[in-house]
């Protein structure tokens, strides 16, 4: 069983740390127990209650009502929305509620129907991503096991790589895209992601993986001379210096332009070096990808 500060029920389910802990003076749904120095933590029950209570809660229910539905009847209702912005936040919360039970082959499942009904484009973007940035949250806060990063992660990779081999574009795009992550970064996801969206948009990639050394990339842009250098950095190491790999980058890669997105983009306020540019969400990254 995982224990979750009130912090990471506020940062999962959108409500107030102040709101949650006047639910719990008023209504019955929720009994935090405290440890030896009296802090509240929560249980995997009541991280799925407090989910299924704040989307209720935000798509109209009133809290005094949902305090007297039986947990059956709260499923029920959840699972009667039919706007499909509703049914994207109920099916990322039940991913959320399967990994913090470890409940793998749950998981593995609602990814696979949804991307049998609406594809896999269309999963990472409104499921995938959003479930990533939701748990995100607890990665850097150490409340989430490793053990549940790497298998959920691991699941979602899979799902990934089996898009890229199967889809098959009918236009080309005369570019090649060199795709890679510098050394101490091994979060695939982000990567994967843009070489499924390149290759089902006809261009041709370069897929490289996690963890190249510098030297690598600059002896293939001299052979290869891709038209555009990827990369997306999720979570480097402690050591990793941004603007040192950037200065690399400019004496390394020549001319050839280098697309960057993931979180260090958003805050890195220096100007950037020639040829360098940053795509700071996924939105801008679907943005250049149009332009193509």
């Amino acid at each position: 069983m995982n224990a979750f500060t009130i912090k990471d029920l506020e940062n999962l389910s959108g409500i107030k740390a102040h709101t949650i802990r006047i639910w719990e003076q008023r209504y019955n749904f929720l009994k935090p127990q405290r440890t030896t120095t009296n802090i509240r933590y929560y249980s995997n029950e009541e991280l799925k209650t407090i989910l299924n209570i704040a989307l209720l809660n935000k798509y109209g229910y009133k809290i005094s009502h949902i305090d007297k539905m039986q947990p059956q009847e709260i499923k029920e209702r959840i699972l009667s929305f039919g706007d499909v912005k509703i049914v994207q936040e109920r099916i990322i919360n039940e991913l959320v509620q399967e990994m913090a039970d470890l409940n793998i082959d749950s998981f593995e499942k609602i990814l696979s129907q949804y991307i049998a009904e609406k594809g896999i484009e269309r999963t990472v973007v409104q499921i995938i991503f959003p479930f990533l940035e939701k748990i995100g949250i607890l990665w850097q806060t150490g409340h989430i096991n490793p053990v549940q990063e790497h298998l959920v992660t691991n699941i979602i990779r899979q799902k990934l790589i089996v898009g890229i081999e199967t889809t098959v574009s009918t236009v080309k795009i005369d570019k090649t895209f060199l795709l890679f992550l510098p050394e101490s970064e091994h979060h695939e996801l982000g990567l994967l992601f843009m070489y499924y969206l390149l290759k089902s948009r006809g261009a041709r990639t370069i897929y490289l993986g996690a963890n190249v050394p510098m030297k690598d990339m600059e002896y293939i842009i001299n052979y290869k001379k891709p038209d555009v250098v990827f990369t997306h950095l999720t979570a480097t190491a402690a050591h990793f210096n941004f603007e040192k790999f950037l200065a690399n980058i400019q004496q390394r890669f020549g001319n050839t332009p280098t697309l960057i997105s993931g979180y260090l983009t958003q805050q890195y306020k220096k100007k950037t070096p020639e040829n360098v540019y940053f795509k700071r969400s996924l939105s801008e990254v679907m943005e250049y990808l149009f332009t193509l």
